[in-house]
């Protein structure tokens, strides 16, 4: 029997990297998961893991950058399944053109909406339900860009990834007394298929190097399944071999 065994937890961005291993791993842990992202496709493939493995999963695509496709997801996860004790907000975006000189108006709506805009939309869509039972646990992905501006990931993600995190902060400052608790996850690089959007292709053995998104698994299940009295505010994730502080001692030697 998982931690987490009988809960119910809506994890998004799972057709891959870090929601992926999320939802593979609650379904390890016993828990019954939906599973949301674009790609209906990705996503049955997932849940055929999660139940070859006799996990119990539901999947229910929407666009998280349509609010009225989040809600309707919500919706049925509180008709049908009746509560939610888990809420991992994992969808992001990234773009190529992400540095000023390239960035244009259609990149900034890409990056805003896709990690910022959909984050709010999915926080907002089951605040009542976990207000309704008397509590719940969201666990938002930002990145360490939203707490270390930076070149690499260009200034549209960074805007988006600071505002992740403030907004985990603030649903604890208004929400403690409702009993929901709000986690920010900022990992360093993790090995991912956004990866692919870097301008500069990276060889595996910096792929190798990074964390891997069952890394990031195994931490959002240890804080999903933390007491109600505690809450996590904040966690960071690095490699140890953390490519801005190799090219930091490189710079100073």
């Amino acid at each position: 029997m998982g931690k987490l065994t009988g809960k119910i937890a809506w994890v998004t961005g799972a057709g891959s990297g870090i929601g992926e291993a999320v939802a593979e791993r609650f379904g390890a842990e016993g828990c019954i998961t939906v599973i949301t992202g674009r790609r209906q496709d990705r996503l049955e493939q997932v849940a055929e893991r999660i139940r070859a493995k006799d996990g119990t999963v539901h999947v229910q695509p929407a666009d998280l950058t349509k609010p009225a496709e989040v809600q309707k997801v919500a919706a049925w996860i509180g008709t049908t399944l009746g509560r939610l004790d888990v809420l991992v907000s994992n969808a992001g975006v990234n773009v190529t053109e992400r540095d000023w000189k390239r960035l244009s108006p259609e990149g900034i709506d890409t990056l805003i909406h896709g990690n910022l805009s959909s984050a709010f939309y999915v926080a907002q869509a089951v605040l009542p339900i976990m207000r309704q039972q008397g509590g719940g646990v969201m666990i938002h992905t930002a990145s360490m860009a939203g707490r270390n501006v930076g070149p690499m990931s260009g200034p549209g993600y960074n805007a988006a990834k600071h505002g992740v995190v403030a907004m985990s902060h603030s649903i604890n400052m208004e929400e403690c007394v409702n009993g929901i608790r709000s986690t920010v996850f900022c990992p360093g690089e993790v090995n991912t298929e956004i990866l692919k959007q870097r301008p500069n292709p990276l060889t595996q053995e910096q792929l190798d190097q990074m964390l891997q998104p069952e890394d990031c698994a195994d931490l959002i299940a240890y804080a999903a399944g933390l007491p109600p009295h505690v809450t996590m505010n904040e966690i960071w994730l690095t490699p140890t071999h953390n490519r801005g502080y190799v090219a930091a001692l490189g710079r100073k030697l």
